[in-house]
């Protein structure tokens, strides 16, 4: 039986993002192949094992809990036989956790130190897609030393505006006049030293994930129904927002965005799991939106949305588990699902 630890929490502003996926983690694992610890990293950066109720994890408390301080944490780590990070944002996603582990040879899920880089930084994930001859919105990079005239010349409003490095939705603004843009940059710059801002489109939001390293299992595209105007921190993770299997949108839209989603998969030399994110109108046709390398594992959100996966030919959470950690020990499971 391969001993995996999950990780989580972490000094980040998705520190309690990172504990409920911890805890959907837990619950969907398979304890027929798998023993496995948690460990937490709380906001001062220190280590504990985890060991009580998930109801901490779920109200993010879990400090509160039975935890016990990891002093030699490479030691600590090196003892199981895979890691499973679900550290969401900084520190935990961003590639500096994936390049203490690639130091000291600990195996872990997901992808290495580079593509971790390029896929957390908004801006870095651009210039992929533009590499990689992907269309996007019209968006501008800034930094503090910023010219608003030049962010009006060459944006039109409505604009959206958020962190280059961050997820959640969170530092997210939409803005529709010069005032409201300095405002939004102000806060945007709350959470990282460049901000993105780009063009506002009214469109569908639309995802694909993706699982594998050599061969992908692509799944379904699922179609984010905001309850708000665009799919913000509230509309995620507060309000009841959902992701549908949408059976309206034209088949070459389809397998064109599932095209880029590999096409993105190969090019950032992805490692055994990520979602991509899709804007989708006449106007712009498919326009790469985000790549997202550490998913929410939410009940509702893991792997993307469970949605994405619930065909005929899917993938439930226990199995899409099983097949991210067996990757990672280079023994695929017997776990069917069609590739497409």
């Amino acid at each position: 039986m391969k001993k995996v630890l999950i990780l989580f929490g972490g000094n980040s502003t998705e520190h309690y993002v990172s504990c409920k996926s911890a805890k959907s983690i837990v619950e969907n694992i398979d304890t027929k192949l798998f023993s496995y610890e948690l460990a937490g990293i709380s906001f001062d950066n220190v280590w504990y094992k985890f060991n009580d109720d998930l109801s901490f994890l779920e109200k993010g408390n879990w400090l509160d809990g039975k935890i016990f301080r990891i002093d030699n944490i490479i030691e600590y780590l090196k003892d199981f036989d895979v890691i499973f990070p679900i550290t969401h944002g900084n520190n935990g996603e961003d590639g500096k956790l994936q390049g203490m582990l690639d130091l000291f040879n600990i195996r872990y899920v997901g992808s290495k130190t580079t593509s971790s880089v390029i896929g957390f930084d908004k801006s870095l994930s651009k210039l992929v897609f533009s590499y990689l001859d992907i269309p996007q919105v019209p968006y501008v990079v800034i930094d503090e030393r910023y010219d608003i005239s030049y962010i009006i010349e060459k944006l039109d409003f409505p604009m959206i505006v958020k962190p280059c490095c961050g997820g959640s939705s969170i530092g997210i603004k939409k803005v529709n006049n010069k005032k409201e843009l300095l405002k939004a940059i102000k806060n945007s710059f709350k959470y990282d030293d460049k901000v993105i801002i780009e063009k506002f489109i009214t469109c569908r939001e639309l995802e694909c994930a993706v699982l594998g390293n050599k061969d992908f299992i692509i799944s379904d595209l699922g179609e984010i129904k905001s309850v708000n105007e665009f799919y913000d921190y509230d509309a995620k993770y507060v309000q009841k927002s959902e992701t549908i299997i949408p059976n309206d949108l034209p088949l070459n839209i389809v397998d064109k965005i599932k095209e880029y989603a590999c096409k993105v998969f190969r090019g950032m030399n992805i490692k055994d799991y990520s979602r991509i994110d899709f804007f989708y109108d006449l106007c712009y046709n498919a326009c790469a939106r985000r790549i997202r390398l550490w998913n929410d594992c939410k009940k509702k959100i893991y792997l993307t949305s469970a949605v994405l996966w619930r065909g005929k030919n899917g993938l439930t959470a226990s199995q899409r588990i099983i097949f991210t950690i067996f990757m990672k020990l280079n023994t695929l499971p017997a776990v069917k699902a069609t590739a497409r």
